[in-house]
C-alpha cells in the first residue's frame, strides 16, 4: 500500500467477531464485509482504537515482522475493518451513527441478515426438505405437559363475521386474472394502515393512532404499493401517505418480472394485483427508546401490521399473502431509501381469488420431485 508510513488508521465502530466453522471471523455489519483471521488481527484492531500510523504498531509489536504487520493492516483496511485517513469514511458507516444506541446487538442482527441468498430452484429446495425430514424429525408443532392436570375449555364461539374472517385467513399463492378495483384497495389501505385519529400529548405533540398497536405510538412503519393490476390506477410504485389517505407516485410502470426480482424463487406472486412493501423509519422508535431491545418492538409491529392487513384483505374477499424472503437492497434501491435510516422489513400483497377456490396454497407448476413421497398441503 503506497504511502503506508504516512497514513493513519482507525478501527471501524461497527465490528463484531465470532467463531464460525472453526475459524475466527471479523465482520463489519455496516458494510457487510467479513474476513477470516487469526487472533493477531484482534490485537491489531485493538491497537487502532484511535487514529494511529502503521509504524506505531510496528514499534508496539517488536516480536512480529514489520512486513507481516503492514500486510495485515492493508488487508483489514481493504475489508473496511480499519478506516484510512486518506479516504472519506464509508457512507454507510456515517449513516450508521443513527443506530449508535442500538448497536452492536440490533445493528448486527438487522444488517447481517439482509440480502440473504435465496435459491431460485424451488424443486431443489423441496428435495432438501424431504431429505432432511427423512434424517431428522421435525420439532413437535405444539407443546404439551402430559402430567399436568387438564381443564377442558368450552368450544370457542365461531359464529359471526369476525370469527369467520379469522378462520378464513390463509396465505394465497394463486390468483385470478380479474384486476383489483381501486375502491377495494383504498378500503384495504385505509382500514389497515391509515391514521384513524391523532392523540395530542403535552410537550410531545401529535401521535398517530392506527388499527394496530405501536410501542409508544411511534409508528415507525411506512407502506409502499407496487400496483400491477388495479383498475383505475396506473401501474407503478407508490407510497401510501397514511395521514392523508393518498397514494404518492414514485415511479410509473410495474411488471411481474419486477415482482420476481423483489421476491426471488417466488414467481407465483407475479400474478398478484399489488405488492405491499413495509419499511421501518427506525429513527422514530430510536428517538424514544435508546436500548437495543426496541428493535424487537419494531419487528413485532411489522407482524401486527401485516396480520391486520391480511385479515382486512380476507374480509374484503381478496387473496392475501406475506413473505420474508425478499431482496432487501433491490427493493430499497427502487424505493429510494438508504436501507439504514429506512429499511424494508416485510412484504405482503393481494390478488383476486380464483373462481370456485377456497384456498390456493401452491401454484400448479410447482411439482414434488419424482421418486419422493407426495404431501398434501395442510391449511395454516
Amino acid at each position: 500500500m503506497p504511502g503506508l508510513e504516512r497514513m493513519r488508521f482507525r478501527r471501524s465502530r461497527h465490528l463484531v467477531c465470532y467463531w464460525a466453522s472453526g475459524q475466527l471471523v471479523y465482520e463489519n455489519y455496516a458494510t457487510g464485509a467479513r474476513l477470516g483471521g487469526s487472533p493477531l488481527a484482534c490485537q491489531i484492531l485493538d491497537f487502532f482504537d484511535r487514529w494511529r500510523t502503521a509504524e506505531a504498531l510496528v514499534r508496539q509489536c517488536p516480536a512480529f515482522q514489520p512486513a507481516s504487520l503492514r500486510q495485515a493492516i492493508a488487508a483489514l483496511a481493504r475489508h473496511s475493518l480499519l478506516e484510512r485517513s486518506d479516504r472519506p469514511g464509508n457512507p454507510k458507516e456515517r449513516v450508521m451513527e443513527s443506530w449508535k444506541h442500538w448497536n452492536p446487538g440490533a445493528g448486527f442482527l438487522h444488517f447481517s441478515t439482509k440480502d440473504t441468498p435465496l435459491t431460485p430452484d424451488v424443486e431443489a429446495a423441496e428435495r432438501r426438505w424431504l431429505e432432511r425430514a427423512s434424517k431428522r424429525p421435525k420439532p413437535a408443532p405444539v407443546k404439551r405437559y402430559p402430567r399436568a392436570r387438564k381443564v377442558q375449555l368450552p368450544t370457542p364461539q365461531a359464529e359471526g363475521e369476525f370469527p369467520q374472517v379469522l378462520l378464513a385467513r390463509r396465505t394465497w399463492r394463486r390468483f385470478s386474472a380479474r384486476p383489483l378495483d381501486l375502491h377495494t384497495l383504498a378500503t384495504l389501505l385505509g382500514l389497515s394502515w391509515g391514521v384513524q385519529k391523532w392523540l395530542t400529548l403535552p410537550g410531545l405533540g401529535r401521535m398517530p393512532l392506527k388499527t394496530f398497536p405501536s410501542g409508544g405510538a411511534r409508528h415507525p412503519l411506512e407502506l409502499y404499493v407496487l400496483a400491477l393490476r388495479v383498475k383505475g390506477l396506473p401501474r407503478g410504485l407508490y407510497h401510501y401517505a397514511a395521514d392523508g389517505h393518498q397514494l404518492e407516485l414514485l415511479h410509473l410502470g410495474a411488471t411481474a418480472r419486477q415482482v420476481e426480482r423483489y421476491l426471488p424463487s417466488q414467481g407465483w406472486y407475479g400474478s398478484a394485483s399489488a405488492l405491499l412493501v413495509m419499511t421501518a423509519v427506525f429513527g422514530r422508535t430510536q428517538w424514544r427508546y435508546e436500548h437495543a431491545r426496541a428493535y424487537r418492538v419494531v419487528l413485532a409491529e411489522a407482524g401486527h401490521a401485516c396480520q391486520t392487513l391480511c385479515l382486512t384483505a380476507t374480509w374484503l374477499g381478496l387473496a392475501p399473502f406475506c413473505t420474508m424472503a425478499f431482496a432487501d437492497s433491490e427493493i430499497e434501491k427502487d424505493l429510494g431509501v438508504d436501507g439504514i435510516t429506512e429499511s424494508a422489513l416485510y412484504v405482503a400483497g393481494v390478488g383476486t381469488r380464483p373462481p370456485r377456490t377456497d384456498w390456493a396454497p401452491w401454484p400448479t407448476r410447482w411439482r414434488v420431485p419424482a421418486g419422493t413421497a407426495r404431501v398434501r398441503p395442510v391449511k395454516r
